[in-house]
């Protein structure tokens, strides 16, 4: 067996080990182990634990010098799921969109739940912060490279029952994996009620109970979501440009109220410390959109997009914190 399917640098090997395009990498506890790596690889490069979650520790860095400064951070670096990094992660920059692939399987049998993409921009400093998670369409170009290409890691990995979570760059020579998470989608499951929309009635967590306890059940779940959608909808990564102590959040109150509101998470209350968001762990609430016309839904992204641009999303205390970086939407 795999000792641990986990590790994103194992991941990597395994694949490339099967003839699967893997991205070029190298690993170390000291600096000195992945020092010649750095030296030839191009810039930019990705500098990140090799097991951790929500882009905790991850880094693009433009220059040798950027990299060997978070490397040594990264191996003091408390991680966000608990313990410390042992091992930090020095990768190729993969140049294209990422994307999620959502599955669950049963004795080796592989179903798509859903094919999502990231929509990352670059704000508050950082170059990877989340706006929004989008579904993409099963039959589309994109989920037909993805699909197949993610479904052979599961197999390359010996992964045969239960939810998984991989994410995929396509870059100019196909599919490259990012990392295969042996786990359902994260976020606490608010994609749940978007998926059910989307589907007609079912998402990966209702299929991972089938694919566990009814075997039946499972067989009969179709092996992609449907095309087209049932709905349209979104999942919007609320992005705060200030920070500081929150007196009120007056967001949340005006979002239920959108036609095309369904459902959002925070844990931003007054009292709340916030600072500018910077990745899924400065994060500062989830909202799931969902409607029949997709006017009505642009229409709502629009309204809430503003509202973090006028820094509207709360009202601060008197520490507050000056504006970051406003990227353009």
């Amino acid at each position: 067996g795999i000792e641990n399917r986990r590790d994103k640098k194992v991941q990597q090997e395994l694949i490339k080990a099967a003839g699967m395009r893997a991205v070029r990498q190298a690993a170390g506890t000291k600096f000195e182990e992945v020092e010649e790596f750095l030296k030839k690889e191009p810039y930019p490069v990705v500098i990140k634990p090799t097991d951790s979650a929500g882009s905790d520790g991850v880094k693009l860095c433009h220059t040798f010098d950027e990299a060997k400064e978070h490397f040594n951070k990264l191996l003091v670096h408390q991680k966000v799921n608990g313990g410390v990094c042992e091992l930090v992660l020095c990768q190729e920059y993969l140049k294209g969109k990422e994307y999620i692939v959502d599955q669950v399987s049963r004795d080796g049998v592989h179903k798509t739940m859903m094919v999502w993409v990231y929509e990352r921009k670059r704000a508050n400093n950082s170059q990877f912060v989340l706006y929004s998670i989008l579904p993409i369409d099963p039959q589309s170009e994109e989920a037909q490279a993805l699909i197949p290409y993610a479904q052979g890691v599961l197999d390359v990995l010996g992964v045969k029952n239960g939810p998984t979570h991989g994410e995929v760059i396509i870059t100019d020579d196909g599919p490259c994996l990012v990392e295969m998470n042996c786990r359902a989608n994260g976020g606490d499951g608010t994609w749940g009620p978007l998926c059910r929309a989307l589907t007609g009635g079912y998402s990966q967590i209702e299929a991972s109970v089938d694919a566990y306890l009814d075997k039946q059940a499972f067989a009969c779940l179709p092996a992609l979501p449907p095309s087209p959608f049932k709905a349209n909808g979104l999942q919007i990564h609320l992005v705060s440009y200030k920070g500081g102590t929150v007196k009120s959040a007056p967001v949340f109150d005006i979002v239920e109220k959108l036609p095309s509101f369904v459902y959002y998470e925070t844990g931003v209350k007054p009292g709340t410390k916030v600072v500018p968001t910077i990745d899924l762990v400065t994060g500062c609430g989830i909202v799931i959109l969902v409607h029949k016309d997709p006017a009505v839904l642009e229409k709502d992204l629009k309204f809430i997009r503003e509202m973090e641009v006028k820094n509207e999303l709360f009202v601060f205390e008197e520490d507050e914190l000056p504006a970051g970086e406003v990227v353009a939407n």
